[in-house]
């Protein structure tokens, strides 16, 4: 119980979650489902293991494919078809990996991934449901080739430089950024290959925060892949990092009124269509009851089992400190 009501799940199997939450036969948040991340062969969701290559389109899906979290597709015609079927499963939107990633282990970080042809493909498709395409990138190459696609928003771009950030701005796209600070912590070993990858995409957060307030690029607040149980229980910490880069107050709209913004590119895809993010008439009935003042020590919102007293989803009452 952290408070987060609603957010995107941009790789997995969630649309199951999603229904079931929605249904009431589990209690969550609502989410934006993704599916499956689409991937190109040897890309960031390429989990094969190193001898299901070659691999035939027409041959059985590998587990982690069957799973959902990624699967694979080269050519424009596979995107075409992957995209489809996402979006046949309840994908509000569509995720696609364009350049290489930490936890994968075929991509070096630097690499980029699927064509402009590939990635305008999955635009198309989107765009003929009503809905957008969000990419995966940390470098500027494949930030740029996933623009002029016409990728609406792009997830990471901790390695982004200037020219970069400027096409970012002028295209009116978003950024997904994450507040990724080296603090010593790993799951993966030190001088391991993703350890490397992980501390040098690590190294661009601050200027890529830069570049975003310089040229005053849309920027919503976003995690990643937890990995570990106890790391979900650390989302209200990953906003306390923000203070590096922004006031109490620019992180509360950010994480609130902002995001809210970004979720409604889902068009008609929108699962939940009032109002988020806000407090007002017709507007979905999430609030907060915090002990403190957040606009002044945010970091109270760490402290969530105790400072959390009200808890209000849709006008439903999930929490409730204040008899107590």
């Amino acid at each position: 119980m952290q408070g987060f009501t609603t957010f995107r799940d941009l790789a997995g199997p969630a649309v199951g979650l999603q229904k079931a939450i929605d249904r009431g036969l589990i209690i969550g948040p609502r989410i934006y489902p993704s599916g499956a991340m689409i991937s190109q062969t040897g890309g960031h969701g390429d989990f094969l293991s190193p001898n299901a290559v070659p691999k035939d389109m027409a041959a059985n899906l590998d587990f982690t494919e069957r799973y959902n979290f990624g699967i694979i597709a080269d050519g424009a015609d596979q995107v075409l078809k992957r995209v489809r079927e996402q979006l046949r499963l309840g994908a509000t939107q569509i995720k696609l990996a364009a350049g290489g990633g930490v936890s994968s282990t075929y991509d070096p970080l630097d690499i980029s991934q699927f064509t402009e042809a590939e990635m305008k493909a999955a635009v198309d498709a989107a765009e003929n449901w009503g809905t957008y395409v969000t990419v995966h990138a940390y470098t500027p190459r494949a930030i740029q080739t996933a623009l002029r696609a016409g990728v609406r928003c792009i997830d990471h771009a901790q390695l982004i430089d200037d020219e970069t950030a400027k096409m970012l701005a002028d295209k009116k796209a978003w950024l997904s950024l994450q507040p990724f600070i080296d603090e010593g912590k790993s799951l993966y070993a030190d001088g391991s290959p993703n350890r490397i990858k992980q501390q040098t995409m690590m190294s661009g957060t601050e200027k890529a925060y830069n570049f975003a307030k310089k040229y005053n690029i849309k920027t919503a607040f976003g995690t990643d892949c937890l990995f570990e149980p106890e790391h979900s229980v650390k989302r209200a910490g990953d906003l306390v990092k923000l203070l590096r880069f922004y006031t109490p107050y620019e992180i509360l709209k950010m994480a609130t009124s902002t995001n809210a913004e970004l979720l409604t590119m889902s068009g008609p895809r929108n699962p939940y269509p009032k109002k988020l993010g806000v407090i007002e008439e017709g507007a979905y009935a999430d609030v907060l009851l915090v002990d403190g003042n957040p606009l002044i020590n945010l970091n109270i919102l760490e402290d969530y089992d105790k400072t959390l007293l009200l808890i209000i989803k849709d006008g439903v009452i999930y929490k409730n400190l204040l008899s107590k």
